[in-house]
């Protein structure tokens, strides 16, 4: 059992109050679940108008189809034309760690 989450450092685009933010990163959050099957939240950076921190978690029982799963999500992120994907960071782990 392999668990792999990805964290995503967004801008957003031309956003100007905290609504409007939730109107951009709610959307992305919910496609992600529903396209991927995986676990999604904004986990950092709720109080900045442009930018944001997305969460994305997966299970699976083979390490490459963690790993697929997470290029999938981070592409989704990367085309989405409303926010600049600016960095990304992952973690595998095998569940032997646990």
């Amino acid at each position: 059992m392999f668990t792999g989450s990805l964290t995503a450092d967004l801008l957003l685009g031309d956003v100007h109050s905290l609504k409007g933010k939730r109107a951009v990163v709610r959307p992305i959050v919910a496609e992600l679940r529903r396209r991927f099957a995986v676990a999604a939240a904004e986990v950092g950076g709720q109080d900045l108008h442009r930018r944001a921190q997305v969460g994305v978690a997966t299970v699976a029982g083979d390490a490459g189809q963690v790993t697929e799963v997470l290029d999938a999500c981070e592409r989704l992120l990367a085309e989405r034309p409303e926010v600049t994907l600016l960095s990304t960071h992952r973690q595998l782990i095998a569940g032997d760690d646990f």
